[in-house]
Order: C-alpha cells, then structure tokens, then sequence
C-alpha cells in the first residue's frame, strides 16, 4: 500500500487533506465542532489525524520486517520518558508546517493546541530518557525494533512546591485517556506469581518441571507508533497494563459483597499502577519485583510468538531476536528465556543456556554498589520458585566453571546468590552471567566498571565487556526544542545534519563570523526572554534575560551536588552584601528536578535552595544582580523551555559517581558552555569541544580515591576558608531559616561530621575558582559565543545515532538500513 498520498483527506500530507481530516475527527469521531470544543478536543482531533498518517507507514513496517525475516531488537526497559509527542511526530513525518498552517485555518491555535498535551508518565530520569531517544534513532535508522515497558496508570509523581518543600501529588497523566496509543484487546499473554513448582519424568526419563497453583495476571498490551525521521518507518512501542484473570466474582457479587467480588481485579491491577513504588518496605519492594517479571514475562512471551509463527528452530533464536536490558530491572529475562525453552519447549540445559546466553545484553547504569539491585532470596522465592531454582543452578554451574577454590572472597562477590544469612539475588552479577553482552554507557563508566564493581567478572569475561556512550536524539534536542537554532544551522550548512549530526562540525567555521555570531547570540537571547516569561506566568517571579543563565536540571541527589552551585551562590551574595558596588555580571541560578519521595536529605536540600531564595530574591540590595529560582514539576516539557535557554550547563557530580548524563549533551548542542567535573560523558565532552572551550575543575576519581585513602577531613578545608566557614555557619545557624534555626543542620553534619561523602568541600574553591572564570569569560562577549558555537559544532558524536549504530556493530549484530 503505498504512503505517497495527496489530496486524501485520511493520508494526504498537504494542508488541505490534513484540514479537512482534523474537522472530520472533530465532528464524526468526537461529536464536536469549534464551537463546543475544548482545547483537549482540538488536541485529540489532531492527533487522529496524524496517526491517519502513521498507520500505513506503521503496518508496512512490520510486514517489511516479517517478509524479510529481519533480526529484532527487543529493548527491556522499566522507563520511557518520552515527553509530548504531537511536534515529534510532526517532524518525523515532515510536516510541521503544513499541519501548523491547517491547525491554524481550522481555526484552533497551535500553540494551545500543543500545550494541551501531557507529558506521559512513563519514566523519572536519564534512564527513561535515554530509552526514548533510542527508540527514536532506532526507527530513523531504520533498525527493525520494538520498546517493551509498563502502561503506568500514575506517573512518578506531580511536584509541588509549598512552603519551599517538595510536596507529591498524583501523576494522572491518563485521566482523558492516551490518543497516541492503541490498544490491542487480543493481545493479551498470562503473567504468572507465586505456587510452586512440581518434578515429573518424561517417558525418556528426563525430568521436567511445572509451575502450578499459581496466581494468574493478563498483560494487556497498548501499541504507540515510533516514527523515523522522514523515512517511512514506524516502529513500535508496547506497553503492557496489567488486568485480571480471572474475571468478576459473580458468587460474591450475587451474596451482595461488591467490593469483595473486585478485589482480586484490583489487587492485580496494582502492578501497573504506579511508577517506582517505594520499596523501602516488604510490600513496595513485593510491588516493584512483580512490576520487572510482569514486564519480562509478557515481553518474552509476545517475542517468542513472533518468533515462532516463522521459525520452528529454537536455535536460529539469537539469530532472530537481540534482547537488550536497560539497567539491572529487566535481568530477570535470563531466567525466565529459560524457562520458556526447558519447561515450555523441551530444551535440555545446555542447548537452552547457549541460547539465552547468546540473545540477551545488559546495559549498566550505575557504579555505586548500594544502587545494584539485590532482592532477598526469601521474597523471590515466594514469588518466582521455578525462577529461584534456575538462578541456583546457573549460580552453582558458574561457580563450578571458575578456579577460583583458594579466594574464597572472590568467590562470594561472584556468586548471584550471595552467601550470608539474609541471602539476596545479585541481579548485577545475574546480567553478566547471563548476557553475550555487558556495556558501560560513558568512557570512563565503562572503565571503572571493569576496574570497580565488575572487576572479578571482568578479569574473567573480558570478551563481555564493551562501552557504548549514550547519545541524545537532535530531532527533538535541537530541531524540535530550539527551532530558530535549528534553522540558522540548516541555512548555512543544510539540513541533512538532523540525521547526520556529525556535520554539525562544519558550523565551527562560523564560530568567529559576526553575523552567524549575531544571530547565534539573538536566538539564545530570546530562549531566554521565552523562559523569562514562562517564570513570570507560572511563578511570578521576573528575571534579567540578559544575566548569565546558570542551570542545573536533573534528579535531586548528593551526588548531583546542587548543594555545592548553592553554596556557590551565597558565596555570591555575601560578596555582594560585602561590596554592593561591586561590578559584577548579574546571574539568574535555576535550579530543577525531583527528589524521590523517601530521601529525605534529597528534600531537604529542595528546601534549603527554595529558602536561600527568599532570602536573595527579595533583598533589594542584590535582587537586581543575582536571582536563585527552583522550577517545579521537571519534565521533559519544561527542560525543552530551559535547556536552550541556558548559558552555563551544571554539570558537577562527584567524579566517578555520574555514569555517563545526557543533560550535558543536551545543554552543549543548544549552545550552553559546561562547568564540570572529569566525570561521565563530561571527559568525552571535553574531548570533542577542546579543553578551552568547556570549564573543567575539582579533583579527579584517582585523586579522590588518593584523598579518601589519607583521611578526607572536610572540617580542616572548613577552617582554613573563611568564604566557606561564613557559607556553613549561615546555613548551620538559621539564617536562611529565621524561623526554625535547626532545619538545616542535618545539611551541614553530613558536611563536617559525617566524612562528606560527596567531598562538597574538597571541591568547593576550585568550583568558586572557576565559577570566577565564566563571569570574565562571559563579560568577553565575542569570546563566549565563539565558544558556545564551537560547542555546538563538535556535539555530532553524542548523538544517538551514533549509539545505536556502536550497538548494532558491537552488541546485537544487527544491520542498519537507513
């Protein structure tokens, strides 16, 4: 069937078939006219008639895939931030103006109709994010693959602010439903919990194992498209919501107990209705193992039947499918591939271990030992038997397989079961036994990976590990969220940098031309006036858009160090207070992201940097120069309105600590200059851009391995520096707290009598030092936008297409086809 359509009011792509396409939805699906609609009808009737548009495209996709026996790429993943979708579709299918110009003759505004989307609450952080633009570059490239996730009924959670604290209230981003997915009521694959497992001999004497007595739960999958740029492809999405069974109880219902009759639906559909539940407590971390093996089991179970309905060797499977893990979350899929090929297909061991071991990859996320997933045995056992019973024996053979005898600690940090007496399941060392794969996702992750966490499988498995450096997607981090820089580019280069962002490099030639830098300088100031205004509606607030624009947007956590940029900013004002004559360039510090509702200090440095504003914003004497804001509710919708607004890109994580961030890739393509640490991507960034082009201090992961190793006194460096002294006892002593003197001191005890674990202080003066350095550099205008142009130009590697190409290569042996 061919797309090439025009003047078709159901496919065409010029403004008229699109028009009449929307009033058409507007009237016959929705029974609405301009008159009675609301902004979410307007939104809805034009996002039918752009999934008209996608779903030709959609189904000859697959049926491409399944003609030409395609191997698959099936991506695991707990989270996907995919943000608004309706510009991104748009783009992708080339046509955002024609649409803007019909939406507009239909006579609806675009930009309400736009903002009446929700962002969908399918992710918290990088992670999420990282999963989105991968889909997105899969589908650009062409690669034939499909997102597996969770339908969470509620998101993360909806942040509000209220006396400077960080209050959550209920993501319901589904309360008028999705129009971008659909729903396949068919599509539905049983998910089983608990029982137990029973031994049987076959007729050959071969023992074989049934799962039985267990409780049943429907996953239900809903498809949304994932459209490549402008080349006809559309993969998929497929998030599976969990439903009962086991239907309505009819006998209780009919002996007048209605909530009884339901209560077993509700309980299963629990599973997908929230997003992270804490698992801080026996039925949260319950929760959370049923929501990883509910995604595993449904995803594997629907992989498997697409497999099967052309193949009916099990051992082309890695062939076939490319199973990749994003993070620790989904590893479960080891076991359970088993499973299915022994208990369901027959397979003995060794032909069924050669399989899984062949077809599933694991992609790490973290270096910190307390962020690995380790699930007490007990619980996992009550849930999953047969699934234990695996893991025992793939523990038991891989501790048979390694000479180790004579270490017996190496021995105990390899095994997935660890051998203590509240045994837990080491879902880390389960994905590298398991997997063909392992993959860090920066240069230095994958590095410390090997030589840290890893390292006993590493010296082992050195054919497993490999680096893939995440990457950012430019259609929806450059073209999409920064229009008018996106078009200053293509005028001078052309467009074909959108799929091929290494081009990009040819802009550096202008970086010393007045004119490009004239408009380059333009554009930045009005994404800053944009955001100003964007403050001023929803905030009340109005800041300087020609001040230096300092963000930091990401998750709120000790690590991240948005405690040290606000000890950075009262360093500022003090200075101020001290000298208000002083000549200096005025600077608006933005700060935002979630904290996770159980950690505590996370929240209360929210408040610290919501009470440090009070005190700075409302003081005459230094509101004019410097301004300190917390943005509420971070979203991938509110970081589209501050990344290309920014000047200084924060990005100073405690070295080592940062996998790898796709902030700061996001921040340098829009042409923000990064202050940051050797950490992540941050070494890779500087590689790319040049080391006088980005502003790089504080001590290295060597270095602070040297200084932990002497015996870090963070109470020496807090005497010794007046400036700092005066920062901590402010905080330590009420200051920005009048009324409650005591709130902070939890703030300033972990920094001086609990080791300062994030060494805040160890790298403080070099971070005020350098700090000092943007302010000269900034007040030199044309040297500040040759650098940022510079920034932007040298950003190609860190697209993520490029990643997706480095795992099709090194990881699932998959062709590109675009």
């Amino acid at each position: 069937m061919s797309t090439d359509t025009t003047l078709n009011p159901r496919t065409g792509m010029d403004v008229d078939s699109f028009r009449e396409d929307i009033k058409q939805h507007l009237h016959y699906t929705l029974a609405k006219d301009k008159y009675s609609s609301t902004d979410w009808d307007q939104y809805r009737s034009v996002v039918l008639a752009v999934m008209d548009r996608l779903h030709d495209r959609w189904i000859n996709t697959q049926q491409s895939y399944y003609q030409n026996e395609s191997k698959r790429v099936y991506y695991l993943s707990m989270e996907y931030l995919i943000g608004r979708l309706m510009d991104n579709m748009l783009i992708n299918l080339g046509m955002q103006d024609v649409a803007a110009e019909a939406i507009e003759e239909v006579g609806f505004d675009y930009d309400k109709v736009r903002e009446a989307e929700v962002d969908a609450g399918l992710g918290n952080g990088g992670l999420g994010r990282l999963a989105a633009c991968f889909l997105d570059s899969m589908a650009t490239l062409g690669v034939p693959a499909l997102g597996y996730g969770i339908r969470y009924d509620y998101g993360i959670f909806d942040q509000d602010i209220e006396d400077g604290w960080q209050v959550e209230k209920p993501d319901m981003w589904l309360q008028y439903g999705y129009p971008w997915s659909v729903v396949r009521p068919k599509k539905k694959y049983t998910v089983q919990f608990y029982g137990e497992t029973t031994a049987s001999e076959d007729s050959n004497g071969r023992l074989h194992y049934d799962w039985v007595n267990t409780h049943n739960v429907s996953a239900l999958a809903y498809d949304t498209p994932i459209p490549g740029f402008q080349n006809e492809v559309v993969n998929n999405l497929r998030l599976w919501k969990a439903t009962s069974d086991e239907g309505f109880d009819l006998k209780s219902f009919n002996q007048g107990d209605y909530i009884e009759a339901v209560r077993s639906n509700l309980l299963e559909e629990n599973i997908s209705r929230v997003l992270y539940p804490n698992d801080k407590v026996f039925k949260g971390q319950e929760l959370r193992l049923k929501q990883e093996y509910f995604l595993v089991s449904a995803s594997l179970q629907d992989a498997m039947n697409r497999f099967k309905k052309q193949f009916d060797d099990l051992r082309k499977i890695p062939d076939q499918m490319a199973i990749q893990c994003n993070d620790t979350h989904p590893n479960l899929a080891i076991p359970e591939l088993m499973r299915m090929l022994m208990d369901l297909e027959g397979l003995e061991w060794e032909p069924a271990w050669d399989i899984v071991s062949k077809t599933i990859n694991y992609t790490n996320h973290t270096l910190m030992p307390e962020a690995l997933e380790k699930w007490p045995l007990s619980l996992m056992s009550n849930l999953l038997p047969r699934h234990v019973q695996i893991i025992r024996e793939i523990d038991r053979r891989f501790l048979n397989s390694i000479d180790i005898s004579d270490d017996r600690d190496k021995k105990n940090r390899m095994r997935i079961i660890s051998n203590e007496m509240d045994a837990r399941v080491r879902m880390g060392n389960l994905g590298i036994i398991g997997a063909k794969k392992i993959n860090g996702v920066s240069e230095l992750h994958s590095d410390l990976m090997k030589k840290t966490i890893f390292k006993d499988f590493a010296d082992h498995y050195p054919e497993k590990f490999t680096n893939v450096t995440n990457g950012i997607t430019p259609r929806r981090w450059l073209r999409q969220c920064n229009r008018e820089l996106a078009d200053l580019i293509s005028d001078r280069i052309g467009d074909n940098w959108v799929t091929h962002l290494d081009q990009l490099q040819e802009v550096e030639q202008f970086a010393k031309d007045e004119d490009f830098q004239s408009e380059f300088k333009e554009i930045k100031l009005s994404n800053k006036q944009k955001l100003a205004d964007y403050i001023k509606d929803t905030m009340g607030v109005t800041v300087n858009p020609e001040s230096i624009f300092d963000i930091q947007i990401k998750r709120i956590h000790e690590y991240k160090r948005q405690l040290m940029a606000l000890m950075h900013v009262i360093t500022l004002y003090n200075r101020i207070k001290d000298n208000p004559n002083a000549d200096v360039e005025p600077r608006t510090l933005l700060f935002a992201g979630k904290a996770a509702p159980g950690y505590t200090m996370a929240k209360l440095h929210i408040k610290l940097i919501n009470s440090v504003a009070e005190v700075i914003n409302n003081d005459p004497e230094v509101a004019p120069k410097l301004k300190v804001l917390f943005l509420p509710d971070y979203s991938v919708s509110l970081a589209e309105k501050m990344i290309p607004a920014a000047n200084l890109s924060e990005q100073i994580s405690t070295a080592g600590m940062e996998a790898s961030g796709t902030g700061n890739m996001k921040f340098a393509l829009n042409g923000a200059l990064t202050i940051g640490t050797l950490d992540g991507a941050n070494i890779e960034i500087r590689e790319q851009v040049g080391k006088d082009n980005i502003f790089i201090f504080g001590h290295t992961v060597d270095e602070i391995e040297k200084v932990r190793a002497q015996g870090y006194n963070p109470q020496e460096i807090y005497e010794s520096d007046e400036e700092l002294k005066k920062v901590i006892d402010q905080i330590h002593d009420g200051y920005f707290s009048p009324d409650n003197p005591n709130l902070f001191h939890p703030i300033t005890n972990a920094l001086l009598n609990q080791g300062d674990y994030f060494m805040v202080l160890a790298d403080y003066r070099k971070y005020v030092e350098k700090q000092e350095e943007v302010e000269a550099n900034y007040q030199d205008e044309f040297d500040w936008n040759r650098k940022a142009i510079i920034n932007v130009a040298n950003m190609g590697h860190f697209s993520s297409d490029r990643s997706i190409r480095d795992y099709c290569e090194r990881i699932w042996d998959v062709e590109v086809n675009q």
